[in-house]
């Protein structure tokens, strides 16, 4: 029987580019985003995926679409946890309550309830045990100018990888983080017109084929069961993140 893995935010991006690249390696992939019909797109009839329409920020969508994809596999081997929003350079004093909350709803708030969803089946089920990969970032190591909300975030990421870690011990449930530095995407597409450096200019930076964080993610699901990718950084060879700040 195939793997399973839940990909979140895999309607675009980084998600869709590691979903299709984990349909292609043989596994059955749970398709998880809120447009149902850019997830059929994805999914393009593949006998492999499914479509699991879903908002990460609303818990009971969530334990609904982690039940449907239990009921067609019988158990869920790995979660990617992906789905996370970001905000145009901003500081923290023209940073409005609304977008706050967003992005903190989104990129907290929803990998934490898509990670309790997978931790309490992959607990359950029979083997038990399984796999959580959540997506940092960078910024989780070294922000970039005016991204306060994004940052907090995702060192908010890094402390729930490694209590999962912890935490998961007991029950074989393994847990690391891929951090992912300017993979060309929407979230990306600006940069090409120029990115606030810590010097205070505004320069272009390099891009990366998003396929490189699909092969890594892949790698970082099929380890076997007593090794895990605790941390992995991957990232656009000549961006100005080593040295930055």
């Amino acid at each position: 029987m195939a793997r399973s893995i839940i990909v979140t935010g895999a309607s675009s991006g980084i998600g869709r580019a590691t979903a299709l690249c984990l349909l292609d390696a043989g596994w059955s992939v749970g398709l998880l985003a809120r447009r149902a019909g850019a997830l059929d797109a994805v999914a393009g009839g593949h006998p492999r995926a499914l479509a699991l329409p879903c908002d990460v920020t609303d818990p009971a969508s969530v334990d609904a679409a982690f039940d449907r994809a239990m009921s067609a596999w019988g158990r869920i081997d790995a979660l990617f946890n992906n789905a996370g929003a970001a905000l145009l350079s901003t500081e923290i004093d023209a940073i409005s309550d609304a977008d706050w909350l967003n992005i903190i709803n989104v990129n907290v708030n929803g990998m934490f309830f898509c990670a309790r969803a997978a931790f309490a089946r992959m607990k359950a089920q029979q083997p038990r045990g399984g796999r959580i990969i959540n997506n940092g970032s960078i910024s989780a190591h070294v922000p970039r100018p005016g991204s306060v909300a994004y940052t907090t975030s995702k060192h908010a990421i890094t402390g729930m990888t490694r209590s999962l870690s912890l935490d998961g011990r007991a029950h074989d449930i393994a847990c690391g983080q891929i951090d992912i530095g300017n993979a060309a995407s929407d979230m990306t597409e600006r940069m090409s017109g120029g990115v606030p450096q810590a010097d205070g200019s505004v320069r272009p930076e390099p891009v990366m084929d998003v396929a490189n964080v699909a092969r890594s993610v892949l790698h970082m699901a099929t380890m076997p069961a007593d090794a895990n990718v605790q941390f992995m950084t991957v990232m656009a060879t000549q961006m100005p993140y080593i040295g930055r700040g």
